[in-house]
Formats: C-alpha cells, sequence, structure tokens
C-alpha cells in the first residue's frame, strides 16, 4: 500500500469514527433532554410537530345537564348489573364542576366528586404550574399507592401536550428552558382526608383526586387504554 492509499484510508476512517462521535454524542444528548421533560419522543415526532393547521380532538362524551352527581349514592354492582367490558369504559372529567363521570358504551353511569392541582384553571403547559391537564389521555398503568390509594397514571404528555407546550414556547408564553412535567394520574387522597373533596380543595400538584372508596371503585373498572376525557 503507498503512502497515497495510506492517507485516503486513515481520511476515511477519521470520518467514520466522526460520524460515528456525532451520532452516540447526539444520542447520549437527547437522551438527557428527554429525561429532562425538554423533547418529545421519536415515536411521537410526526404529531408533535403539525404545530399550525392542525386537526384537534374533538370531545367524546356528552357531558350530562346540571351540575349533579349521576348515581352517586349507588354501587356500580346495582348501576350495571351484567358483565363489565372494560373495553366499554371511559371517564369525563370536568374540571369547572369538579364531577368525574363513568361511561359505559359512551352512556353516563355514574359521578364522583373529584378535585384537581392547586392552580386549576387553565391547560397544564409545564411541569410546576401545578394545573391539571386537558384534553383526551389514556390511563398508561394502575397501581395501588401507598399514600393515596390508588394511582390510575395517565399519559400525559401525550402528542398533544407536546404541541400545546411547544405552541406556548413559540408564542413566548414560556421559557424554552422549561420542562413540560409528568406523573399525572387520578388518585385518592390521605387516610382520613376525605373533607377535602367535599370542601373542593384543589391541593395536588395536577392530579386529580376522589375520595379513597371512589377511587378504590373506580380502578377496578377501568385498565390500560382507557380513554379520559378532561374539559376546562
Amino acid at each position: 500500500m503507498n503512502t497515497e492509499s495510506i492517507t485516503k484510508y486513515l481520511k476515511q476512517q477519521r470520518i467514520l469514527l466522526n460520524i460515528i462521535l456525532f451520532f452516540v454524542t447526539g444520542s447520549v444528548f437527547y437522551g438527557l433532554l428527554l429525561r429532562a421533560g425538554l423533547i418529545f419522543p421519536v415515536t411521537e415526532i410526526a404529531e408533535v410537530l403539525c404545530m399550525t393547521n392542525c386537526q384537534t380532538n374533538h370531545k367524546i362524551h356528552k357531558p350530562i345537564i346540571g351540575n349533579e352527581l349521576l348515581n352517586y349514592d349507588q354501587p356500580i354492582e346495582k348501576i350495571i348489573t351484567e358483565p363489565i367490558n372494560k373495553d366499554q369504559i371511559s371517564i369525563l372529567i370536568e374540571k369547572s364542576q369538579h364531577r368525574l363521570t363513568l361511561y359505559y358504551n359512551l352512556t353516563p353511569i355514574k359521578s364522583y366528586p373529584v378535585v384537581f392541582g392547586a392552580n386549576p384553571t387553565g391547560d397544564k403547559k409545564r411541569e410546576g404550574d401545578k394545573k391539571t391537564p386537558e384534553g383526551i389521555l389514556q390511563i398508561k398503568d394502575l397501581y395501588p399507592h401507598p399514600q393515596w390509594s390508588k394511582f390510575m397514571w395517565l399519559n400525559y404528555p401525550n402528542s398533544q401536550s407536546w404541541r400545546k407546550h411547544f405552541q406556548a414556547k413559540i408564542n413566548g408564553e414560556l421559557a424554552w428552558y422549561l420542562p413540560i412535567g409528568g406523573e399525572v394520574g387520578i388518585h385518592g387522597v390521605p387516610a382520613g382526608a376525605d373533607e377535602m373533596i367535599d370542601a373542593k380543595n384543589n391541593w395536588t400538584l395536577g392530579c386529580p383526586s376522589l375520595k379513597n372508596k371512589d377511587v378504590d371503585e373506580l380502578y377496578k373498572l377501568v385498565q390500560k387504554g382507557t380513554i379520559v376525557e378532561i374539559l376546562p
């Protein structure tokens, strides 16, 4: 191998090494941004980057009329007497009414009193704003919670959440260094603290919160993938 060939080979190796370093460094940087809540998963890029002229999610549930709680004094077993198909269960949360309603085949079945984040008005846009997210979400996991009875983890942030988050940054409503946040779910209250729900005390960091007996009943009816629609 002559000198010219060696030089060409070494140049190719340097280019290859630089490409590898670029992808490794980029992947590490992306992973850090993802963990910090500053960037969205690659799998959602097509939906998130639709920043304008995007189709918004249509409302799924028709709210019940008035501000009363539907069938709240009845156990769910007496309302739905047939074997329950969890695939037909969905949830509507109305923040202005402090009401969570369980739907079966898109028919309202039972309502529960619910409270929210300590800053309840408006949609959640970032970590630490103490707002409850709005829009169409889904339960991505559910498990017992040592402090609040049960936890039904919602898929916030989803692509819709990310789109609103970045739109707020583009509009100058949020600083670019602020993360979107996460860990939002439907849960109960500390033991013996049901009065916070009766008093409509919005005490959480952004999660919808029910009385423990209510969250226990709801927990048995939902599953991963259950739709949760949250209205202002």
